[in-house]
């Protein structure tokens, strides 16, 4: 019997072994669980051409799977053949999802390996064209006069200018109207037309506005004022008064739980060139954002990391009382 296992075993190593050595040799697909043209599309599109020569010239195709607050893209990848054909670029919702909704269709830290972890995003807080306030300090005081009737936009539950938008409430203790919306680019162009009023989202969707001229803009989100051109002049929100406060929204890579190891390393260090070429590099830096040089770049790292984001927005998450079904 013994003899007959080790037989069957070496037959399976035989014939996984030029299979995953010829890994890929199909199109790959990352799937964004968000609509085109928000700035996680974005990240994904810009990755996927910067992956591309590092696996053999293969074609990385984006697929927008929104919904859900990025629940329905997770949980198609999480039952997707574990191949390495089909992954997900997820950002910090990934981490929140346990909190806001009271049931997933996946195990957030089971059903995935973890690739690596992509880049940190600072947010801004950006205002209408037509608010009365030009820095932070009159923002505020218009947000004190103003209290229970701002409107703040969000691009949908667990996105990214959801989550800064509790925190923001939660530290300034100041209630606010939440207008959800179905992604960034409608919460976008109603802030541009003046249908809401403020909101607070990451710096790949709001640089260009900023840049243009088209919102108002009043600080930024990280511990330290961003060297960009069109940020730069922008106060921290901490050096503004609120102490701490500090959110960045980060994305990672994941393949479904079960991807073989020998493909999960092809894809890390596909990953690691990737966030090395200039012209990922250029673009990612011309938007505020900051590429992973650190130990979060390996899997088992970014894991720890996203099991870190679980315990510490759980209490925020809960204290405002937000929920999915």
């Amino acid at each position: 019997m013994k003899t007959l296992r080790t037989s069957l075993g070496l037959v399976v190593l035989a014939l996984a072994g030029p299979v995953l050595a010829d890994y890929p040799d199909k199109p790959i697909t990352i799937v964004v669980p968000f609509t085109a043209g928000g700035p996680t599309d974005k990240v994904a599109r810009d990755l996927a051409e910067a992956m591309r020569k590092p696996l053999g010239g293969q074609s990385v195709i984006i697929e927008n799977v929104g919904g859900a607050g990025g629940t329905l893209g997770a949980a198609k990848v999480a039952r997707a053949p574990n191949d390495g054909y089909t992954l997900l670029l997820h950002h910090i919702g990934i981490s929140t999802a346990p909190s806001l909704y009271r049931t997933l269709p996946y195990k957030t830290l089971e059903d995935f390996e973890y690739v690596g972890m992509v880049n940190e995003v600072p947010m801004t807080l950006i205002g209408k064209p037509t608010l009365p306030a030009s820095n932070y300090a009159e923002l505020l005081k218009w947000m004190e006069a103003n209290k229970g009737k701002i409107n703040l936009a969000n691009a949908g539950l667990g996105a990214a200018s959801h989550l800064c938008g509790l925190l923001l409430q939660s530290s300034l203790k100041i209630d606010m109207q939440t207008v959800p919306y179905k992604g960034t680019a409608p919460a976008m162009n109603d802030l541009l037309g003046g249908q809401v009023d403020i909101m607070c989202d990451q710096t790949t969707n709001t640089t260009g506005q900023i840049e243009a001229g088209k919102v108002k803009a009043f600080a930024v989100t990280s511990s330290k004022r961003l060297t960009t051109p069109a940020l730069k002049n922008l106060p921290t929100l901490d050096e503004a008064g609120l102490k701490g406060f500090n959110v960045n929204i980060w994305h990672g890579v994941y393949a479904p739980k079960g991807t073989p190891k020998a493909v999960t390393d092809k894809l890390n260090a596909a990953l690691r060139a990737a966030l090395k070429d200039p012209d990922f590099i250029k673009r990612e830096e011309a938007l505020g954002a900051v590429i992973i040089t650190d130990a979060r770049l390996g899997g088992a790292e970014h894991k720890k990391f996203v099991e870190a984001e679980i315990a510490k927005w759980g209490p925020i998450i809960k204290a405002a009382g937000q929920y999915a079904d």
